[in-house]
Formats: C-alpha cells, sequence, structure tokens
C-alpha cells in the first residue's frame, strides 16, 4: 500500500516534534545538572578521587597542680599502604615483613583490599622513631609513614588510678582519661590529594593539608610531690604488714582539692594489659565500700556538739567496758572498760559504750540527718568513674540496737571519699565541699588558662564554733588519746583511729579487720586531712598501731614541702610506759662540763671532741628536739678574750 506524501509529512513533523521535546528535557535536565547539582557531584566526585593520609592531633597533657606533666605523648609514626600504587606487592611484603614482625601472608593480603588506605597493623602501628626512618628509607611506592603519637605516663605507676590509660587509638579508657577523654582528644587532621584510579596524582591538583587540632591540657589538684610521699608510704605498708590491700586520700579541707590520691595493689597505666583488669578497674578510695569503725565517730561527736547534747569537759561518763541496749550487749575494745572519765576522754580514748550514749541522747532521726547532711549515703561527685554510693539503714530498720552500733561507725557502709569529705567538713567550719581532681583546663599553644574549677560548696553542715570544739577534741585525741602514733613534734595534729571487721560472707570475720586513721594539721588552722586504710594488715591490727604512723609520715613530709611554719603551741604528748619523750636541746655554750654534765645526765648523752675546759659549739643546736638520752656532741677550747 502506497503512503501519500501528507501522511508521510505528519509522520516527520511528529517525529520532529518528539526529537525536539527529547532534545528540550535533555537541555533542561543538563541546565539542571549544571546550575544545581554541578557543585554537589563535583564534590562527590572530588571525594571518589581524593586520598587522605590521617594526621593524629597530640593528646593534651595532664599536668599536677605545679606544672608537672604526668601523663603526655611521644612519637609513635604508623604506616600505612596505598593499595593501588604498590605495584610488587609481594615484594614490598618481602621487605616489610621483618621490620614490622608480620608475615609476608598477612601484609600480600593487606596491600591487596580494595580500600584508599590501610593500616599495616599491628606491626607497623605506633612504630619508634627509628623504624619508621629505616621503612622511609626503603621508598617503597605507596608505602607511606604517617604522623601519629601514643601516650607517655613518666612517672611510671605513680598517681595511676587518677590518671587512667589510653588505649591504641589514644581513646581514654579508664580514670581522668576516660572522664575528660573529649576535651583532652583534640581533632585529627590530615593530608589528602587527588589520584586517578591508578594511584598516580591527578595533573594540575596538589595536596592539601588540614592540621589537626591538639587538645587541651589539663592542670589537676594532684601535687606530685604528696602524691609520691603517699605511695612511698603504701608500699612500705604493704611490704611490712603483708596487707591484702592499702589506700589514701589527702585533701585541702578548705575548697575540696584532692592533693593526693592512691591504693595498692596499683599498675603501669602504660602496660596495663599486663595486669588484672580488677587492679586498674578498681579505685579503692572511690570505689571500696566497708564499715568506717571509730573514725566515723567524728560524725556522731559533731551532731551532739551542734545539737548541744553534751559538754565534752565538765560531763562524765562511767564506761564498765559494754553496754546493753535492746538486749544486746555492746562491748568496749578495752576489756574492763575505761571507768569514769570525761565525755573529752571518751573521744580520746574512742569508747564506744560513751558514743551509743550521744548517738542515744541525738535519737535516730537527728543523726541520720547529720549522717546524710555530711554526705554519707549518695555519691560525693569526684570527676572519676567507677564512685560508689555506700549503704545506710532504711529508718524503718533503726532500732535502739543499729542507732548504737551506727553511733560508733558499725552497721553502716562508706567510701573513703565520703569518709574524708565528711571529716573535712567537721573541721573546716562546717562546709560540705564537692571533691574534684581537675583544676583548670589550659591552651597547649599559648599556655592560658581557657577555664577553672571553682571549689562547689554543698552545704552547711555545721557551726564554725560547733567546727572549732570538734578541732580541739580531735587534736586531743592525738595529743593523748588512742591518736598518739600521729603526733608530730612541732605541729598541731588532730586525727582519729578506726578499726572495723570485715564482713566475709554475711559475717563479722574475728580475725580480718580494715583498719584507718584520718589526721588533719594544722589542728586550729586545717591546711591538708590525709586518710588512711590498709586491709587485713598481719599481726596487731588496730587503727593506731598501724594506719596512725603512716598517716604521721604523710602529714609531716607533706607540713614541710608545704612549707608551713613549726608552732611552740601544740597540747603536749602524753607518754605511755616505754616511749621515749621528745625534749628540747639546751644552749650549752659558754658553759663548763662540771656546769653541765650533772643536769644533762638524765635526758642527754654527753660525747666530748677538743681540748679545752668551756663548751664553744655543740651538735645539735640548742632548741633542736630530739628523743630523751640522745647524744649531744660538745666541742671543747678555751673561749675567745673580748
Amino acid at each position: 500500500m502506497k503512503v501519500s506524501k501528507v501522511v508521510s509529512r505528519r509522520r516527520m513533523l511528529w517525529t520532529l516534534l518528539g526529537l525536539a521535546v527529547l532534545f528540550g528535557a535533555l537541555a533542561v535536565r543538563l541546565a539542571y545538572v549544571q546550575l544545581t547539582q554541578g557543585e554537589k557531584l563535583s564534590e562527590r566526585a572530588e571525594d571518589l578521587w581524593r586520598r587522605n593520609i590521617p594526621f593524629t592531633a597530640k593528646r593534651g597533657e595532664i599536668l599536677d597542680r605545679e606544672g608537672v606533666a604526668l601523663a603526655y605523648n611521644i612519637s609513635s609514626p604508623t604506616i600505612y599502604a596505598i593499595p593501588v600504587q604498590v605495584k610488587e606487592k609481594e615484594q614490598t611484603a618481602k621487605q616489610l615483613a621483618p621490620l614490622l614482625g608480620m608475615t609476608e601472608e598477612k601484609l600480600v593480603q593487606l596491600l591487596t583490599q580494595k580500600k584508599a588506605s590501610v593500616k599495616l597493623q599491628p606491626g607497623g602501628r605506633k612504630i619508634t622513631m627509628e623504624l619508621a626512618a629505616s621503612i622511609r628509607n626503603l621508598q617503597l611506592p605507596g608505602i607511606v609513614v604517617a604522623e601519629d603519637n601514643k601516650r607517655y605516663y613518666p612517672f611510671g605507676d605513680l598517681a595511676a588510678h587518677i590518671l587512667g590509660f589510653t588505649g591504641i587509638d589514644n581513646q581514654g579508657i579508664t580514670g581522668i582519661e576516660s572522664i575528660y577523654d573529649k576535651l583532652l582528644q583534640g581533632s585529627a587532621g590530615n593530608i589528602s590529594y587527588l589520584s586517578d584510579a591508578g594511584g598516580r596524582l591527578m595533573p594540575g591538583s596538589s595536596e592539601k593539608y588540614t592540621e589537626p587540632q591538639d587538645g587541651l591540657s589539663l592542670q589537676l589538684t594532684i601535687d606530685k610531690q604528696i602524691q609520691s610521699i603517699m605511695e612511698r608510704e603504701l608500699d612500705q605498708a604493704m611490704v611490712k604488714y603483708q596487707a591484702q590491700g592499702a589506700w589514701s586520700i589527702a585533701m585541702d579541707p578548705r575548697n575540696g582539692e584532692i592533693l593526693a590520691m592512691a591504693s595498692r595493689p596499683g599498675y603501669e597505666p602504660g602496660a596495663y594489659q599486663e595486669y588484672d583488669a580488677e587492679v586498674y578497674n578498681r579505685n579503692l578510695p572511690i570505689w571500696m565500700t566497708y564499715e568506717p569503725g571509730s573514725t566515723f565517730k567524728i560524725i556522731t561527736l559533731a551532731a551532739a556538739l551542734q545539737e548541744g547534747k553534751v559538754d565534752l569537759q565538765h560531763e562524765h561518763f562511767f564506761d564498765p567496758g559494754y553496754i546493753e541496749v535492746g538486749g544486746a550487749k555492746l562491748r568496749c575494745w578495752k576489756k574492763g572498760g575505761h571507768g569514769s572519765q570525761t565525755f573529752l576522754e571518751v573521744v580520746e580514748n574512742s569508747c564506744n559504750p560513751g558514743f551509743v550514749a550521744l548517738g542515744q541522747r541525738l535519737g535516730k532521726d537527728t543523726l541520720f540527718k547529720y549522717i546524710r547532711d555530711f554526705g554519707f549515703g549518695s555519691k560525693t561527685g569526684i570527676d572519676l568513674n567507677g564512685e560508689a554510693n555506700g549503704i545506710l539503714f532504711k529508718p524503718a530498720q533503726v532500732g535502739p540496737v543499729e542507732l548504737a552500733t551506727t553511733a560508733f561507725g558499725q552497721g553502716v557502709s562508706v567510701t573513703p571519699i565520703q569518709q574524708i569529705a565528711a571529716v573535712s567538713a567537721a573541721i573546716n567550719g562546717g562546709k560540705l565541699y564537692t571533691p574534684h581532681v581537675a583544676k583548670a583546663w589550659i591552651n597547649p599553644d599559648t599556655g592560658n588558662v581557657v577555664s577553672e574549677t571553682e571549689p562547689e560548696e554543698v552545704r552547711q553542715v555545721i557551726s564554725e564554733e560547733t567546727s572549732k570544739k570538734v578541732r580541739a577534741a580531735l587534736e586531743s585525741v592525738v595529743a593523748k588519746g588512742t591518736g598518739r602514733p600521729a603526733f608530730i613534734d612541732g605541729y598541731r595534729v588532730g586525727g582519729k583511729t578506726g578499726t572495723a571487721q570485715k564482713v566475709i560472707n554475711g559475717r563479722y570475720s574475728p580475725t580480718e579487720h580494715i583498719v584507718s586513721f584520718i589526721g588533719f594539721a594544722p589542728a586550729d588552722d586545717p591546711q591538708i586531712v590525709v586518710y588512711t586504710a590498709v586491709d587485713n594488715p598481719k599481726g596487731i591490727q588496730f587503727g593506731g598501731v598501724v594506719a596512725a604512723p603512716i598517716v604521721q609520715n604523710i602529714l609531716e613530709d607533706s607540713l614541710l614541702y608545704l612549707k608551713v611554719p613549726e608552732r611552740k603551741d601544740q597540747l603536749p604528748r602524753t607518754y605511755k610506759y616505754g616511749e621515749t619523750p621528745i625534749v628540747t636541746v639546751p644552749d650549752l655554750t659558754g658553759a663548763t662540763v662540771q656546769d653541765i654534765y650533772e643536769d644533762l645526765n638524765m635526758n642527754f648523752m654527753l660525747v666530748r671532741s677538743g681540748t679545752g675546759n668551756t663548751v664553744i659549739n655543740q651538735a645539735p643546736k640548742a632548741g633542736a628536739r630530739v628523743q630523751q638520752g640522745s647524744t649531744i656532741r660538745i666541742y671543747m677550747g678555751t673561749p675567745s678574750e673580748p
């Protein structure tokens, strides 16, 4: 059938119209892509072509309160491969294998991955600078030495439970490293470039460097010197007493700043993999809960004084060695009791029946109100992981016996950090502070302080007048009572002993105890308070025998380091049979042997040097404090004429 010319023209017209529509649609689409999507598509294309070699930011340093670095970074490069640029993969693997301590098979597997870049791990991660230089000198195509760093702890295990540690990617895992990870981390940088499918640099493109932003440096409240003193004493205690554990905290009671904190067993953050997880995951000063024993009596004392329930100087209490409450006989630690004593002597002697009487005068509602106001039963809010709440009796469970035992520190469970925060409030004028270890954030480039941690007062618990009475009573404990082993000649020291039976399988152990002592100085103006506990020491298990001397050593060395001036107005120490008194060396210069020998014979030994009849010099010098019976060397001569 023959098609007419009219039909042919009509078909051609429709075809042309169709082509025109398609061309118009294509033009519109091209215009849309070019004008509205062009930039986005270019970016996507560039992302496909771009290759990135990361540059790790330096993690912020952790400093002590005096600016000493306790944790910082050391350069530790990482080896990357760009697989498309590695032409001879087997040969490259053969050269790298002995240097990285990896098999050739493993390296070939990494070098053949279809990725823009691959870490040659584990052997190529965070290597030494010397090894990085050796690999760089090989000039292997597609093998790149990238800038990286790792954490370094210059003082080994010092302050380990505070600092914590980081993982392989410099991420904080425990301690301060974890709590403040985001601020310490910073932002990573990189070197990037455009390459074709063969890994070759694209014409007209250049490398682009994005500088990493280093993390902020963190200054702690911790003092390295006091921390070192504390850890030295804990190490010696662990050896001497073969204890299961030991822990200690030093705090500035005026603001809640933690000056030192340590526990044993310890570990080294840089080698944490070599230790059991329970060692580095348990920061005992904030994690451990146990019955505090007699150190808790400070809270009962403060409450009774604040409520006007006792006159320490003029009221008396008779202790027959026990007190009967609710059908139970609660015994004093001293068999036969202390007899008649003032309530100040009740405190000095740590007499359980006397404190039961104070608890009964207060009543359960009032006593437990003060216990909670002092912070027990809830977390202190310290900026460290793993803090426990402690355990208190529920009000409905408190009967006469529970009230009595709570008054002398049995039946409640507390943490060391709660203990030191509460006692600080009792002696600092009555203010409960939130303890903290972060002091300030510092810009690493300028050295300027970005922000500071201000002291956080939780509440006023007791009055300044009551606090003054508590300080005086606790100073008397150290001068005349159970805390005498913590006495420091030349310094006014207050404190309280604690000895608590451990609870094993729900029962009190007759042989295992946690012994403790909390001490502070100067007693009239406290600048440092130290709490120390030892878990199940071998031998005699009393806080005054084991823990008090540890606190004495920590306090004495810390006071000397802090340049706290010595005092002459301290309460005189009461000496028991067998103890050697401390006496003052007299001025002997200008005297003859005949003048002085008879008077000194009771207190000192004399050793002569030189000839002559008159003392022209002496050692120790006049005014020094030494043990009675110490040797004084006198230098004899003839005094020069004026």
